[in-house]
Parts: C-alpha cells; sequence; structure tokens
C-alpha cells in the first residue's frame, strides 16, 4: 500500500481528504502541529505531530513512513488575520513549505500535490475564472499561495519535482457518513456562520454588502462538497503518476450561488430562516467568484457528485448539530 504523507492531515479538507486516500488504496500519513487541526479527525492512518518549518521532524517523518508522495495543506487560511498578521503568514506559508520541499527532496521523493486557492486570481475580470486569467493576489495570505506555486514552478525545472497547484474555490458541506467537518475556530465560512445562526440566533449572521451587481444584490461564489474536492486530490495524485499533471488546476463546480441563495437553501434544509443583518461591503470582495474546472475533468475524469447547493448544506447541518451546537 503505497503511503502518502498528507501536511495538515488533521484539518478540514485534509482529514476528508485522507479518508479518499484510504478508499482509493493509499496509506495517508497525517503530519500535522494540531495547532488549528485535531487529533479526533485522523482516522485512516498514522498521525505525526510536527511542524512543516521543523526539519528535523520531517525527517524523521519521511524516514520513518518513506512516503511515495505528499499532499501539502499546512499552512494559514484566514485571509483577515493574513492582513494584520503577514508575518505569520509568510513565515508558514512560504518559509514552512520551503522545508518542506527541501527535506522532500533530501528523500528523494518526486510528486507534490499543493492546496493553492482561487485567492491567486485576486478580483478577476471574467467569470468563470480559467487557470490562464493573470495571477493578482490582493491579500497576503494570496501572495503567500501564488509564492509557493512559482517556487514550484521552479523547482519543477531545476529539479524534476512533479507537481501541481490546486486553486479551489469555497470548499463546504461535510462528509456524509458524519466522519469529518468544518471545526475552525474562529470560523470565517458563510455556511457554519449561518448554521451557528439558526442554532443560536443570538449569533445574528452579518451579510457584507446587499448592493453588488448581480441579480440579487449579494456576492455569488463556487461553494464544492469538500468530499469532491478531497477527490480531486486523489485524482490529482494520479496525474502526477502518469506525468501528465499541468502546473496548476481550478478545483470548482462552474456554478455560482449569492448568498441570498445559500440562506434560502439553509432555510428549506434546516426548516429554519437565518437571523441576519445587512453589514458594509469588505474590501476586496469580487461580486462574482466562480471557477472553470473544465481542464480538470478532461484530464481525470473528475464529476463532483455532492455539490449542488442542498446537499451540501445537508451534510453540513448534521455535521454541525452534533459537533457545533454549544448552545
Amino acid at each position: 500500500m503505497a503511503r502518502i504523507l498528507v501536511t495538515g492531515g488533521a484539518g478540514y479538507i485534509g482529514s476528508h481528504t485522507c479518508k479518499a486516500l484510504a478508499r482509493a488504496g493509499y496509506e495517508p500519513v497525517t503530519f500535522d502541529n494540531l495547532s488549528t487541526g485535531f487529533r479526533d479527525l485522523v482516522r485512516w492512518g498514522p498521525c505525526v505531530e510536527g511542524d512543516i518549518r521543523d526539519t528535523a521532524a520531517l525527517r524523521t517523518a519521511f524516514k520513518a513512513f518513506s512516503p511515495e508522495a505528499v499532499i501539502h495543506f499546512a499552512g494559514r487560511i484566514a485571509v483577515g488575520e493574513s492582513v494584520v498578521s503577514p508575518a505569520l503568514h509568510y513565515q508558514i506559508n512560504v518559509a514552512g513549505s520551503l522545508c518542506l520541499l527541501d527535506t522532500l527532496r533530501e528523500a528523494g521523493v518526486g510528486r507534490i500535490v499543493f492546496s493553492s486557492s482561487a485567492a491567486v486570481y485576486g478580483l478577476p475580470s471574467e467569470s468563470p475564472v480559467l487557470e490562464s486569467q493573470p495571477l493578482a493576489p490582493i491579500s497576503p495570505y494570496g501572495r503567500t499561495k501564488l509564492a509557493v506555486e512559482q517556487v514550484l514552478l521552479d523547482y519543477r525545472a531545476a529539479y524534476e519535482l512533479r507537481s501541481v497547484s490546486l486553486r479551489y474555490f469555497n470548499a463546504a458541506g461535510a462528509d456524509p457518513d458524519g466522519d469529518s467537518g468544518e471545526l475552525h475556530d474562529p470560523e470565517t465560512h458563510l455556511i457554519p456562520l449561518a448554521l451557528d445562526a439558526v442554532l443560536n440566533p443570538s449569533r445574528s449572521l452579518s451579510v457584507f454588502g446587499d448592493d453588488y451587481a448581480t441579480p440579487d444584490g449579494t456576492c455569488i461564489r463556487d461553494y464544492i462538497h469538500v468530499s469532491d474536492l478531497a477527490q480531486a486530490h486523489v485524482m490529482a495524485l494520479r496525474l502526477l503518476d502518469a506525468e501528465i499533471a499541468p502546473p496548476a488546476l481550478n478545483v470548482g463546480t462552474g456554478h455560482g450561488y449569492s448568498i441570498r441563495e445559500v440562506l434560502d437553501a439553509i432555510e428549506r434544509v434546516t426548516g429554519h430562516a437565518v437571523p441576519h443583518n445587512i453589514a458594509p461591503r469588505r474590501v476586496g470582495d469580487p461580486p462574482e467568484l466562480v471557477g472553470d474546472s473544465t481542464l480538470l475533468r478532461q484530464l481525470t475524469g473528475w464529476n463532483p457528485k455532492h455539490s449542488d447547493i442542498d446537499t451540501i448544506i445537508r451534510t453540513a447541518w448534521a455535521w454541525h448539530q452534533v459537533h457545533r451546537n454549544s448552545g
């Protein structure tokens, strides 16, 4: 059974990907410092506690498990935090990734799938967004993702390191079997915050702007079920095996939902309206951000199975009621 080192495997997307890897016949080995991840979400293989900035810990993990490839999730993800604490994001997301890549090269591991983000596009002029559109991130977080993408391109050219960066849009939902879901603290994502408001009406959801140039005035986003996203990572790994992976691939559904449509879906699924208020726009929020994943579909046959908005809400709601209802 081929072993895959999964940095950040105790987190939201990482844990779902570990399950997908196990189902596909791999043994996922989680490497996580558990600062934002949860050991309880590591259920499909061993867990090594360590930080990607710790070269000694990385070397020990590579020596102990001899992974054949790496899927790299570990890093800071909050855009707002990156604005007020850019040093932290550059230290972990960029410097930490360099430590990982150099240890990977030292161990003779030649394949890596990188967790990038649609944030590398910044404020795209077209929607759906193609991989060929200009890369102009507007936050330190987005710039750290783009920096690592560039490092991977340079390492590919100089060291023949096979890599693919997956630029995904809005991961949402929870494992349909209830094995994993969102446990971010603090939470910044729309759907869990809206479900919090349903469970605890005193936590009214803030909708940032209702005067955008969209059909209902609220922002439109591409929501992809986290299990479909996890499967995309497995397929990307196989592309690297076949040596046909392009440098970067979008992972989205190609369909967007407005915030009001998401709130309507939550009311439809839960039977409860979402208490919310209209707040001022946030700087840098594009009116619409939807991904074109034609290339991923053509290369792998990937087809999202759980990413209709009702399924996303239904799985998130089931998880949320058990794990996030703090009353």
